[in-house]
C-alpha cells in the first residue's frame, strides 16, 4: 500500500512539474495565432514611406536604432534580441514570418508608437520620431520577413520587388465538363 501511494505521488508531482514549467514562457511557449485588433483610426492610413522596404540605408539607420547606437534611451535589442529573438519574456519573436505577416503595417507602427497594453512594450512615440519608428520596423522585418514589404493596395505583404504592382487576376472558373455521349446504348 505504501508503495502504491509512493508511486501515485511521484507521478502527481511530475505532472505539477510539467504544468509548472510549460507557464515559463520560454522557446516553446505558444504565441496567440490570433491576428491583432486593427489600428486606431489615427493610425490606420499611416503606411512605410515609398521605396523604404527596400532601401538599405534606412534598413541600416533603423539597426542602429534597434540596437541602441543611435539613441542610448532606446535599445529594442535588450527586450527582442539582437537577431530577433526575444531575450525576455513576453517580447514578441520577430524571426516567426508566419505571426509577424498578421501585423499590416499601420498596426505594426501603432504598437511601437503606443505600446501594447498589458505587456512590458511601451509608447515609443515620446523617444523616437516618426521616421525613426518607420525605420526601426523596416529594420525588424528582416528577421522573419526578409526581402518582404507590406503592399498597401492588396493588404498583404508581399516580395518587395511585387510592391505596387496590381494583383494578378484570379483565373477564370473552368466551364463544366460535358460528359461525351455514349456509343451503342
Amino acid at each position: 500500500m505504501m508503495k502504491r501511494t509512493s508511486v501515485a505521488a511521484a507521478v502527481a508531482m511530475m505532472g505539477l512539474a510539467g504544468v509548472l514549467l510549460s507557464g515559463c514562457g520560454g522557446e516553446e511557449a505558444q504565441e496567440s495565432t490570433a491576428p491583432p485588433p486593427p489600428a486606431p483610426a489615427e493610425y490606420a492610413d499611416k503606411h512605410m514611406p515609398n521605396g523604404w522596404w527596400a532601401d538599405a540605408k534606412i534598413i541600416a539607420e533603423g539597426k542602429e536604432i534597434f540596437e541602441g547606437v543611435k539613441n542610448i534611451d532606446v535599445n529594442c535589442a535588450s527586450c527582442h534580441g539582437k537577431d530577433g529573438k526575444p531575450v525576455k519574456a513576453g517580447a514578441r519573436d520577430f524571426r516567426k514570418g508566419d505571426r509577424m505577416k498578421l501585423y499590416s503595417d499601420s498596426v505594426w507602427f501603432w504598437r511601437i508608437s503606443e505600446g501594447v497594453p498589458n505587456t512590458k512594450m511601451k509608447s515609443w512615440k515620446d523617444k523616437l520620431s516618426e521616421d525613426d519608428r518607420w525605420k526601426v520596423m523596416a529594420y525588424e522585418r528582416t528577421f522573419g520577413m526578409p526581402g518582404m514589404g507590406y503592399d498597401v493596395a492588396t493588404k498583404t505583404w508581399v516580395p518587395v520587388a511585387d510592391l505596387g504592382k496590381a494583383a494578378p487576376a484570379p483565373a477564370p472558373a473552368a466551364a463544366p465538363v460535358k460528359e461525351a455521349p455514349k456509343k451503342g446504348h
